[in-house]
């Protein structure tokens, strides 16, 4: 499995300068996010991805939406592997805001409020995390899927922390671990 940090965010910005929440919920991609979504495809052409499992938050799914196109496979929303709650940014979109924007993807599953109303320990998000690698590893199609995420999904899955619009490849648990990281 491939998994993808979202492309850059207002966020992403001001965070990184700051080191203050900005106070920007559920934040789109900048332009500089959009190119990293464009390179990702890119990354992607010869890898064999067949679908693409995404995050309900918008930076994820503008993510997820470019690189389906460019490849040509379908979405699927997956709230398990969101963000954990902790910062302006993981307050969602409600969901018949998200599927107004995206008619072409199923967002049914979401309750209508799907992020958490209060932080997210990290024992949960840890468990959550895992939960989600498990069920994963179930699914033939292991190998063909790429997931858009966030970075601490990534630093929970993989140990590694990365930067937006990067790729890192993920074994199957118990399996023999691949090289880290994907060219960008």
């Amino acid at each position: 499995m491939i998994l993808i940090r979202h492309g850059q965010t207002i966020f992403n910005v001001l965070f990184s300068v700051t080191r203050i929440d900005p106070g920007v919920p559920d934040p789109i991609l900048t332009a500089r996010g959009r190119g990293q979504a464009r390179r990702v495809a890119t990354a992607l052409a010869g890898e064999g991805v067949e679908r693409i499992v995404a995050s309900p938050y918008r930076r994820a799914i503008q993510t997820a939406d470019a690189v389906a196109r460019a490849l040509v496979v379908p979405v699927v929303i997956d709230p398990d592997v969101r963000e954990r709650f902790s910062f302006s940014c993981d307050h969602g979109t409600r969901r018949s805001e998200l599927a107004r924007a995206w008619p072409e993807y199923d967002f049914a599953h979401l309750a209508e409020r799907w992020w958490p109303i209060s932080e997210e320990g990290e024992p949960a998000f840890a468990a959550r995390c895992a939960r989600f690698a498990e069920r994963m590893a179930e699914d033939p199609g292991w190998s063909r899927t790429a997931v858009v995420t966030h970075w601490g999904v990534i630093r929970a899955l993989t140990g590694e922390r990365v930067t937006n619009g990067r790729l890192v490849r993920l074994a199957p648990p118990g399996a023999e671990l691949v090289p880290p990281g994907l060219p960008c």
